[in-house]
């Protein structure tokens, strides 16, 4: 939801550093994959409650996320890049939220559990939903750049970072933030089923009957 505003504050910097990182050869990919493992360092961080340097993984795998973007953009965005991209995202975030039920299962196990399951509803209908776009040759007018057609919700990037960011900042919080961001992702998830469904349903290319 937030998406369309903080892209406008973030891609000017974004994009000077990745000037610098283009004349370093430093090439996206490499970004990428040097997120993810910084990025994975957060669950044995925060099972052992390690919560400040778990921020810093965080932040530090972000950072990384939209960089590599910018420089895809210059150096020639791939397929396999996008992928790359994206399933890295949704493991590091599934990565946060299983540390934080390592760090303290009697309380945060539940909550996480459904959290995760309010993920694959996400994920599931935003990869679904991009598949089928690619299909009938859609792009998104919000997100013209992006390397997959960027379907919008309540949950989007911005608002899964402030919950990721809150929760290291505040771990004895994280059932409640949790919950609340499981109700996020839920009604994110039905708006994009339905709003997808619609707008797929009269096409014979995408409306397939089971059975």
């Amino acid at each position: 939801m937030l998406d369309r505003w903080t892209l406008t504050l973030t891609k000017p910097p974004l994009k000077r550093l990745a000037r610098g990182c283009d004349q370093q050869g430093i090439r996206a990919n490499q970004v990428t994959l040097a997120g993810f493992a910084l990025g994975m360092l957060v669950m044995p961080l925060l099972a052992f409650q390690l919560y400040s340097l778990a921020l810093i993984a965080v932040l530090l795998n972000r950072l990384a996320d939209g960089l590599d973007g910018e420089l895809a953009r210059l150096q020639g965005a791939t397929d396999g890049g996008a992928l790359l991209d994206i399933v890295l995202d949704f493991i590091f975030y599934a990565a946060v939220v299983a540390g934080f039920a390592l760090a303290n299962p009697a309380d945060n196990a539940l909550a996480a559990a459904f959290l995760l399951w309010g993920f694959m509803g996400t994920a599931s209908s935003f990869l679904a939903y991009a598949i089928l776009a690619e299909r009938r040759k859609l792009s998104s007018m919000t997100y013209p750049s992006k390397g997959f057609y960027y379907l919008e919700g309540l949950a989007e990037g911005t608002e899964t970072i402030a919950f990721l960011v809150a929760m290291c900042l505040f771990p004895g919080h994280f059932a409640g933030l949790a919950w609340a961001f499981f109700g996020l992702c839920v009604i994110t998830t039905a708006t994009r089923v339905v709003g997808g469904y619609h707008s797929l349903k009269d096409d014979p290319a995408t409306d397939h009957q089971d059975g």
